[in-house]
């Protein structure tokens, strides 16, 4: 019997995130408890199937509810925060091993996780020149321009769609921004993908950048590898992935 108002608390709690396996506390009518049960859960499913719409039709409303229901049960937040539930839903999918889930949920639920991320994201921008010359300079890649590699092809799976075996080739993805805070996503190639991680390590202009990527691909003629390069970074900066250039650093005044 509990004893103190604490473990009073403590058993309520339990109760409600796994009413099925944890006893109430005495003392309390049921129908008052089915009311908290149904709003607690209620809360958490609600807010999930918003995160994840598309897990939620591909699963099915049972099989879906049951997911919730044992992430509700089982998974101890670390964070009190409601905008972080979806990562800490992610947090417990990647925790689970030979459940008899999809094997593409826990890359699937990343990808439907990246545009709320992405729409609450406060980075600093980073100082930038916006008009600089992307060659000579060195790129800015902006924050919330995201590449991302999955083996499982995440944008095409659905209800339609739901695959046994991964793709020969990876799935690669750039999620960004915009200006107008619409999240874009865009399918692209494995010599963009590793262009936006050469960029991201920093340090190099953008010809030198482009040049180390066609050594890495095994192009003969790189000159005009970094020409057309110089067209792909041009393009990239008016879709908002990249910001501009790293200002120059200018010597203090009265240095020689």
């Amino acid at each position: 019997m509990a004893d103190t108002l604490h473990d009073q608390q403590f058993a309520l709690s339990r109760h409600l995130r796994d009413p099925s396996s944890q006893p109430p506390p005495p003392g309390i009518e049921d129908r008052r408890l089915a009311v908290y049960r149904d709003l607690f859960f209620n809360n958490i499913e609600g807010l999930l199937a918003g995160n994840f719409p598309v897990i939620r039709k591909t699963l099915g409303d049972d099989a879906w509810r049951a997911l919730v229901r044992r992430f509700y049960a089982d998974h101890r937040s670390q964070t009190p925060l409601f905008p972080e539930i979806a990562r800490e839903f992610i947090r417990y999918l990647e925790s689970r091993e030979d459940d008899g889930l999809p094997p593409w949920l826990r890359e699937l639920a990343h990808y439907e996780w990246v545009e709320l991320a992405l729409q609450i994201a406060d980075d600093a921008v980073p100082a930038h020149v916006p008009d600089g010359d992307l060659l000579a300079g060195e790129p800015v890649v902006s924050p919330f321009a995201w590449a991302l590699a999955y083996q499982w092809p995440v944008h095409r799976i659905g209800p339609a769609f739901q695959p046994d075996a991964p793709p020969v080739e990876p799935t690669l993805l750039l999620v960004r921004r915009d200006a107008g805070h619409q999240i874009r996503f865009a399918a692209i190639s494995p010599l963009v993908y590793r262009l936006i991680e050469l960029l991201g390590e920093g340090g190099r202009s953008g010809s030198d950048t482009l040049r180390k990527l066609a050594v890495e691909a095994g192009v003969d003629d790189v000159p005009a590898f970094v020409e057309q390069g110089a067209t792909m970074l041009s393009r990239m900066r008016e879709e908002g992935t990249l910001l501009g250039t790293v200002p120059s650093r200018c010597p203090p005044v009265g240095a020689t």
